[in-house]
């Protein structure tokens, strides 16, 4: 399972390192704020994409702090795969969802065109291929995390992204 893991934080790691320079920088993480409210026509400045945007530069900074390196500063592929395993296989589910909870709030908050607090299939497969995944696999990966028609709120939407964090969800949710 360590591989499987390791391969999806490496995965994640390429996805947000979008020009290459080999590190994580802030604006890498706003850069994918901005990608997935531009895939639902959220504007920059609205309040959806505004908490979205915080909601993962709070992530960078999270990391950059257990990285030990400045929040003007990159995070190594090598920093990122530790902070990711130890937060994974050393702190456990509860540090993973303190850390990710905001995030799929924010991810909810802009794919959430009804405004029920919950996403449906359409918008779960709109945010999926904002992250780089073909229809076919988005639709795929929502039938299998809700198991057929639904729609997912914040506690189970982490769940998604934590079991596939923790390799126990066997479905992509980010593209290589």
């Amino acid at each position: 399972m360590r591989s499987v893991v390791r391969g999806r934080i490496k995965t994640r790691f390429d996805r947000w390192d979008r020009d290459g320079r080999g590190g994580l920088r802030r604006d890498d993480f706003e850069r994918e704020a901005l990608r997935i409210a531009a895939a639902f026509d959220a504007p920059p400045e609205a309040p959806e994409s505004v908490r979205l945007r915080e909601a993962l530069r709070g992530l960078f900074e999270l990391c950059a702090d257990h990285a030990g390196v400045s929040p003007d500063a990159a995070i190594s592929e090598v920093q990122f795969l530790k902070i990711s395993e130890d937060l994974i296989f050393e702190q456990g589910e509860a540090a993973f969802n303190r850390a990710l909870r905001p995030v799929a709030a924010g991810v909810i908050g802009v794919c959430d065109g009804d405004g029920d607090g919950r996403i449906d299939r359409a918008e779960f497969v709109r945010w999926l291929t904002a992250l780089g995944l073909d229809d076919a696999q988005a639709g795929a990966a929502f039938e299998h995390v809700v198991g057929g028609a639904g729609t997912l709120c914040l506690d189970e939407l982490l769940a998604a992204i934590r079991d596939y964090h923790y390799g126990r969800l066997d479905v992509e949710l980010i593209a290589g």
